[in-house]
C-alpha cells in the first residue's frame, strides 16, 4: 500500500519524517499520517514525494510489484487519475497567472493614464497619451476575454463580450480624436454645440447598453460591477435585464429634457442616476430578500 511504501522508501533513503516533510514544505504531523494511512497525499504531492525518494509513482502505488492484472489495472486507472488531476491542476494555475498577469498589465495602464492626465501640461500630448493607455489596456481586455472571463470561445457569450468591448474601443477613438482636434483648435464648437455633442454619446451608450445588457453574460469585467451583481448571476441577470428595459425610454426622457431644460448639467446627471439607480437599487432588494430566504429556510 502507498503509505507502507513511502516509510519504507523513506527510511531507505536514511530520511526522518522531520527531515522528509522540511523538504515537502508539510508539517511532520502529515508525513506521519501518510504513512499511518490516516491520509493520502494529492497528485502533486504524490509526484513530489516520488522525486525526492527517487522511486517512479508506479512504485509509491505498487504497481510494479502487483501480480494481479484486476488490481494492477485498478492501480494503473488510479495512477491515471491523479495524473490527470495534476495536469489540469497545473494547467489551471498556469490560466490564473495569465490571468493575474493581464489584469495587472490593465492596471498599470489606467495608472499611467491618470497620471499621465495629472503630470502632463501639454493638453494635446496629455489627451494622446491618456487615449492610448486606455485603449491598449481595453484591446488587451479584448484579446483576452475567454482568460479573463469564464466564458469559453466556442460559447455564443463571448460574442456579446466582443461585441461591446469593440463598441467600447470605437467610443474611446471617436472621443480621442474629437478632443485632439477640439484641443489643436482644428475644429471648434461652441458650447451648445459641446453640449449636443456630449449628449450623443450619452444616448449612443444607453441604446447600446439597452441592446446589449439582457445579454451581457455573468462577468467582473465588463457590465454593472457592484458588489450585490457580482456576487449572484441571478442578480446579474436581473439587472441587465432592468437596463434593457428602461434604456430607451430613459434616452429618450434625457434627449427631452436637454432640449428643453436650460441646465443640461443636472439633466445629464439626473439622466445618469435614473438609467443605473434603476437597477442598482432593485438588484439590490432582490439579493437582500432571496438572502434573506435563504437563512430562513436553513
Amino acid at each position: 500500500m502507498i503509505n507502507e511504501n513511502i516509510k519504507k522508501y523513506r527510511k531507505q533513503k536514511g530520511m526522518s519524517q522531520e527531515e522528509m516533510a522540511l523538504r515537502l514544505n508539510v508539517v511532520r504531523q502529515t508525513v506521519s499520517k501518510w504513512e499511518t494511512g490516516l491520509s493520502v497525499p494529492d497528485a502533486d504531492i504524490l509526484m513530489r514525494i516520488a522525486e525526492l525518494l527517487e522511486v517512479s509513482v508506479g512504485q509509491l502505488l505498487d504497481i510494479e510489484k502487483s501480480s494481479d492484472e484486476k488490481e494492477q489495472s485498478s492501480l494503473a486507472e488510479e495512477l491515471e487519475r491523479l495524473n490527470q488531476q495534476l495536469a489540469e491542476k497545473n494547467r489551471k494555475e498556469k490560466l490564473a497567472l495569465r490571468a493575474n498577469s493581464k489584469r495587472g498589465i490593465i492596471l498599470l495602464l489606467s495608472f499611467a493614464a491618470m497620471l499621465a492626465a495629472l503630470a502632463v501640461k501639454n493638453e494635446i500630448i496629455s489627451i494622446v497619451l491618456v487615449g492610448a493607455c486606455l485603449l491598449a489596456s481595453v484591446i488587451i481586455l479584448y484579446r483576452n476575454l475567454a482568460l479573463l472571463t469564464s466564458v469559453t470561445t466556442d460559447d455564443m457569450k463571448i460574442g456579446v463580450l466582443r461585441l461591446t468591448t469593440v463598441f467600447n474601443i470605437c467610443m474611446l477613438i471617436a472621443c480621442i480624436i474629437i478632443s485632439v482636434l477640439i484641443a489643436s483648435g482644428v475644429i471648434a464648437f461652441t458650447e451648445n454645440q459641446e453640449k449636443m455633442l456630449a449628449m450623443l454619446i450619452i444616448i449612443c451608450v444607453m441604446i447600446f447598453a439597452g441592446i446589449i445588457s439582457p445579454r451581457l453574460p455573468y462577468s467582473r469585467h465588463t457590465g454593472l460591477r457592484l458588489p450585490w451583481t457580482v456576487r449572484d448571476e441571478e442578480t446579474w441577470n436581473l439587472a441587465h435585464k432592468i437596463i434593457g428595459y428602461i434604456s430607451l425610454p430613459v434616452a429618450v426622457l434625457y434627449l427631452t429634457g436637454a432640449l428643453t431644460i436650460p441646465n443640461f448639467e443636472i439633466v445629464t446627471a439626473s439622466a445618469v442616476l435614473i438609467w443605473l439607480g434603476i437597477p442598482s437599487v432593485i438588484s439590490y432588494i432582490f439579493l437582500r430578500k432571496k438572502v434573506k430566504r435563504y437563512n430562513t429556510d436553513l
